[in-house]
C-alpha cells in the first residue's frame, strides 16, 4: 500500500504530508501533519494483519486510551488522537525529531553523564505510569526517544501487550525485544511495574556496555537466559565493579527482590558510578619504619595529623601511641604499632616503629571534615537527588536541608519528583523524631505517588 493509499484509506483527512518513518512489531509509523492544529505528529497505524481481530483491535485502542491518560506526565510521549478506520486503529501521537535510544546505540556507546541523564528521565515517567496505574510492558531502547534538546521521552505505554509482544508465547515476537523481557513475561506470565524496572536495568546495561546482559542470536535462547541464567556481572563487560551489586538486584530472577521504583534504581546507579570515578587513586606507600630522634621532630606532628586526615577520608584506621615534640632525649621507648591501609581491592597491615619521649603530651585529636553544606541552588530534581543521596549515608539533619529547599522548588509541580522530595523529608524527619511533620510530608508523598512500601517503612519509625 502507497503512503498516499494509507492517507486516504486508514487517517482521517485532516492528516496530510504523510510521511513512512518505522516499522515494528505492531505496526508502521508514519510522520504527518495535522492540518487542523498545524503541527507535525507521529501516527502509529496497527498492522493490516490485525484487520479482522477485532479483540487485537480493541485492546490496541483501550490500551491507547489508558496511556493517554499520562499525557502531560514529564517525558512521557503525548497521545493526540485514537481512533479506527475502515477496519484499521491507529494511535495519533507528539512527534519527536531525536530518534531513539537504539539509534544512538547504533552510531556508537553513549556518554556515561547522557545515559545517565536519559535513565533518570526515563525512570520518572516510568514511575508516574505505574502510579496511574499503567504498566509498560515493553521498555526498550526503540520506545526511549529523544526530543529536539536531547531528552527522553518514553513511547507506547502498555500498547505492546495488545498485540502480545510482551510474551513469548505469543507466535511474532521480534528479535530485540526479548532481549529487554524479564523472566515473568519469558514465562508467559502478566506484566507487573517490576517487570518495567528490570527491563529498563537491561537498557542501562546496554547504553553503558554496548551489550545486553544475555544478548544471543536466538531471541528464544536470550529470553530462556533471563529466566534461567545466574545474573552477570557487569565488571565482565566492561563496567567498573562497583556497579554488580546494583545490576544484581535491578536484575533479580524473583521480582519482589528488585528495586521498589525506577528512580531508586537510577538513583544506585549514579552514586555507583560516583565511588568508581573516587575510586581510581591509592594512598601513596607509607614507610614501614619511622625513627624520630633529636631535633628532627618538631615536623613530625603536622605529618601525622595530615597522615591521620588522609587516612580518614580512606577509611583507614591508623594507631598512634603519642607524638614527640621537644630535644633528643637519652631515656626514650620505642612502640611498634600495628597500621592497617585500605587500598581498592586489598587491604595492607604493617608495623610502624615510632620513638616517643617518657612523657609525651596528648595526641591531638584529628578534626572530623565538615559537613557538606546544604546545596543553595539547582533544580527541585537536583536537590531531590542530593536529598536521596544523603539519606542513603544517614547523614539525617543535612538530607533535611536539602529535601526541604526541593520541596520547595517543587510545591505543586504535581511531577513524580515533588512525591520524591516529599518523601525525602519525611524520611529526613523521621529518622530524627520530629514525627508529626515527618507524618505530614509522607502523607503528601503518598497522595502524589500511590501507596509504597518506603512510605510504609519511613512511618514505622514514628511508631
Amino acid at each position: 500500500m502507497s503512503f498516499v493509499a494509507v492517507r486516504l484509506s486508514i487517517l482521517p483527512q485532516r492528516y496530510t504530508d504523510v510521511e513512512h518513518i518505522a516499522r515494528g512489531g505492531m505496526g508502521d509509523v508514519y510522520r504527518a501533519t495535522d492540518t487542523t492544529l498545524g503541527r507535525t505528529v507521529a501516527v502509529k497505524v496497527l498492522a493490516e494483519r490485525y484487520a479482522d481481530a477485532e479483540d487485537v483491535k480493541r485492546r490496541f485502542k483501550n490500551e491507547a486510551l489508558a496511556a493517554a491518560r499520562l499525557s502531560g506526565a514529564p517525558y512521557t510521549v503525548t497521545i493526540f488522537d485514537v481512533g479506527e478506520v475502515n477496519g484499521q486503529a491507529f494511535i495519533v501521537m507528539e512527534y519527536l525529531e531525536g530518534g531513539s535510544l537504539e539509534q544512538q546505540l547504533q552510531a556508537g556507546k553513549p556518554d556515561t553523564a547522557a545515559v545517565i541523564r536519559w535513565l533518570q528521565q526515563a525512570a520518572a515517567a516510568i514511575d508516574a505510569g505505574h502510579a496511574a496505574g499503567v504498566v509498560h510492558r515493553d521498555v526498550k531502547p526503540g520506545n526511549l526517544l529523544l526530543d529536539g534538546r536531547g531528552d527522553v521521552h518514553v513511547a507506547d505505554f502498555g500498547v505492546a501487550s495488545a498485540v502480545g509482544l510482551d510474551s513469548l508465547t505469543i507466535t511474532g515476537t521480534v528479535l530485540g525485544t526479548a532481549g529487554y523481557l524479564s523472566p515473568e513475561q519469558a514465562q508467559g506470565q502478566r506484566a507487573t511495574p517490576a517487570s518495567d524496572r528490570y527491563a529498563l536495568a537491561v537498557v542501562a546495561w546496554e547504553l553503558l556496555t554496548g551489550t545486553r546482559p544475555y544478548e544471543s542470536e536466538s531471541a528464544t535462547a536470550e529470553a530462556a537466559a533471563h529466566v534461567n541464567a545466574p545474573v552477570p556481572a557487569i565488571s565482565r563487560a566492561g563496567g567498573p565493579p562497583e556497579l554488580d551489586p546494583v545490576f544484581e538486584r535491578a536484575l533479580a530472577k524473583d521480582p519482589r527482590a528488585r528495586y521498589a521504583s525506577a528512580m531508586d534504581f537510577v538513583a544506585d546507579l549514579r552514586h555507583a558510578l560516583r565511588q568508581a570515578a573516587g575510586a581510581t587513586g591509592e594512598l601513596a606507600t607509607v614507610q614501614e619504619e619511622v625513627h624520630v630522634r633529636g631535633n628532627r621532630s618538631p615536623r613530625w606532628p603536622l605529618a601525622a595529623a595530615l597522615l591521620l586526615v588522609a587516612l580518614g577520608l580512606l577509611g583507614a584506621g591508623l594507631a598512634m601511641a603519642g607524638v614527640i615534640g621537644g630535644d633528643s632525649d637519652p631515656q626514650t621507648t620505642t612502640v611498634v604499632q600495628r597500621q592497617t591501609v585500605t587500598r581498592r581491592g586489598e587491604t595492607v597491615t604493617t608495623n610502624v616503629t615510632v620513638t616517643t619521649a617518657p612523657e609525651p603530651p596528648p595526641a591531638p585529636t584529628p578534626t572530623p571534615p565538615a559537613p557538606t553544606p546544604p546545596i543553595s541552588s539547582g533544580s527541585g530534581a537536583q536537590l531531590t537527588d542530593e536529598a536521596t543521596g544523603l539519606l542513603r549515608q544517614g547523614r539525617w539533619s543535612e538530607a533535611e536541608a536539602v529535601a526541604r529547599q526541593a520541596v520547595a522548588k517543587l510545591k505543586g509541580s504535581g511531577q513524580v519528583y515533588e512525591a520524591y522530595a516529599e518523601y525525602d523529608l519525611g524520611r529526613a524527619l523521621a529518622e530524627q523524631g520530629k514525627c508529626p511533620e515527618a507524618l505530614q510530608h509522607l502523607n503528601r508523598s503518598e497522595q502524589l505517588q500511590g501507596h509504597r512500601s518506603q512510605i510504609d517503612d519511613a512511618r514505622s519509625r514514628c511508631q
